[in-house]
């Protein structure tokens, strides 16, 4: 399923009413649809070119998507989730929500984003400590820490 975008149509009406009377109308539908405005977009509104650029660019990629909008958003949990942001988390779960999702199918993509997370930490502490204990090369800084190397 393949969607097109009318840039052409969106910047024309953003041109006519201006940046500010555009942002402000794009937040209100965000309200309507999603029930809440997330905090980085009421922040970035103070520079309505900047929420603008974000608001389209964001579209383009959820607009000309092939997959569905309700996994979309399950992949957006999940990532949300990886990423300890409790607040993509929330907005992305009621959108989920509101596009079919059910409450198992947000528990599991949580569970994997956990377990792909978990995997990660733990395989840069695996090799943070393969380095420290057996030689790290040219360099031995991680994190601003200097590993002293074998024999120093």
């Amino acid at each position: 399923m393949e969607h097109s975008v009318d840039f052409e149509e969106t910047l024309q009406e953003i041109l006519k009413r201006g940046p500010k009377a555009a942002s402000t109308d794009w937040l209100e539908g965000i309200k309507e649809e999603f029930g809440i405005v997330p905090l980085i977009y009421q922040k970035m509104a103070k520079k309505p070119e900047v929420l603008l650029s974000h608001l389209l660019y964001k579209d383009a990629i959820f607009e000309t998507s092939s997959i569905e909008p309700k996994m979309v958003e399950l992949i957006s949990i999940a990532v949300g989730a990886a990423l300890n942001c409790n607040h993509c988390v929330e907005y992305h779960m009621h959108s989920a929500l509101k596009k079919g999702a059910t409450k198992e199918e947000i528990l599991e993509v949580v569970l994997i984003a956990g377990s792909l997370a978990q995997a990660a930490v733990l395989a840069d502490a695996y090799r943070i400590i393969d380095v420290g204990t057996n030689g790290c090369g040219a360099t031995c800084e991680i994190n601003g820490v200097k590993l002293k190397k074998n024999g120093d």
